[in-house]
């Protein structure tokens, strides 16, 4: 018996490599998932692999043929892990300009509880976009696991390499079935 169903996606950042991680941890926690990468991304994962765990493939793209049906079961939850500095100013934007992040602005709009692991460093994280960026996300609901609070900080300019592997795929996942426990019941809408 499954308990819910795992929606990942996945932005061109280094720990995008070690999503399996993420993938093998829900399995054991008996949810199913399946992986959506940006197109950038699809450069840093090994989809053969993931397709192998997951029984889904690696999306990236729209479908190009009409009246096929959702292959996917609808989300339970929904974690972007690693996310870009871009990708986070475009979640909280509602930019939608590929198929991961209309997927991701979509499952926000359908309330799916969701959770932002960030991969940015201090500079970046600096920024006044990102910081306001982070806030609206917050505001509406989504978790940003970001900051002393969360044991995630941006890492200093050049060393994002030397903290691919301590990347926090256990904490996103606790925090993703925490908020799915929580969810108002109906909220996440499998029509």
């Amino acid at each position: 018996m499954t308990r819910g169903h795992l929606q990942i996606v996945v932005c061109a950042a280094g720990p995008a490599a070690d999503v399996t991680q993420l993938v093998t941890t829900a399995t054991q926690h008996s949810w199913t998932t399946a992986v959506t990468a940006t197109p950038s991304a699809l450069d840093f994962i090994d989809a053969e692999a993931i397709e192998r765990l997951t029984g889904h493939p690696v999306r990236s793209a729209y479908r190009s043929s009409l009246g096929t049906r959702r292959s996917l079961p609808a989300a339970d939850a929904l974690i972007i892990a690693p996310a870009t500095y871009n990708s986070v100013n475009k979640i909280a934007l509602g930019i939608a300009d590929n198929y991961a992040m209309t997927t991701v602005a979509e499952l926000i709009g359908r309330q799916v509880p969701t959770v932002v692991v960030p991969f940015v460093n201090a500079a970046l994280a600096a920024r006044a976009p990102f910081q306001r960026a982070v806030a609206g996300l917050r505001d509406e609901r989504v978790r940003v696991l970001l900051g002393t609070d969360d044991g995630w900080e941006p890492h200093p300019p050049g060393s994002g390499n030397s903290r691919q592997k301590a990347f926090p795929w256990t904490t996103a996942f606790k925090a993703a079935t925490r908020l799915a426990g929580e969810a108002p019941a109906g909220s996440t809408d499998r029509s």
